[in-house]
């Protein structure tokens, strides 16, 4: 898939929270209208206090990025030092990938793989060579085979919570 040209990428702050959210919200909705319900289920974000709540956080200690089509948020993503409390740690620097997602209007414009290069590139910077990131690995796998197509390894698979959520752990060098 080749990347539009008119993608631009900017650093976002907690004035683009009420974008994320919607850019989740719109995730959740396709993801509903096909019956996949397992990843982020049927609520939008934006209504839902715990992933307000996350994003806040995330927006706030971490570096996010917005990505824009022609001047409108088109996709976001965070990048922290460090993965979720859910993930074991490595003993070497990294960042870690969080709150990926793209608004599907933008879907085909290669506004998420515009993203992880920028992420790729910025841990480059900072003199870091690892990049990881979790996804959901249920289903059919897809978003496991998306990252592995933007060049990511898969490492170690894992569960999380009551409902035992499959996760899966992905690695970059850069």
């Amino acid at each position: 898939m080749e990347t539009d040209t008119s993608i631009s990428i900017r650093d976002g702050g907690p004035d683009d929270i009420p974008a994320i959210l919607g850019m989740f919200d719109s995730a959740v909705a396709w993801l509903v209208a096909q019956e996949r319900t397992g990843q982020w289920g049927s609520t939008p974000w934006s209504e839902n206090p715990r992933a307000v709540a996350m994003v806040e956080r995330y927006v706030a200690t971490g570096s996010p990025f917005i990505a824009e089509v022609d001047g409108v948020p088109a996709g976001t993503l965070t990048l922290t030092d460090s993965p979720g409390s859910y993930i074991d740690a490595v003993d070497e620097p990294e960042r870690y990938v969080h709150l990926l997602a793209s608004d599907r209007r933008f879907k085909g414009h290669g506004v998420g793989s515009a993203l992880l290069a920028h992420a790729a590139e910025v841990t480059r910077r900072a003199g870091v060579s690892l990049l990881r990131v979790d996804c959901y690995a249920g289903d059919d796998r897809k978003l496991v085979a998306y990252y592995e197509s933007n060049g990511f390894t898969a490492t170690e698979a894992f569960v999380v919570g009551e409902d035992q959520w499959p996760g899966q752990v992905l690695a970059r060098r850069v």
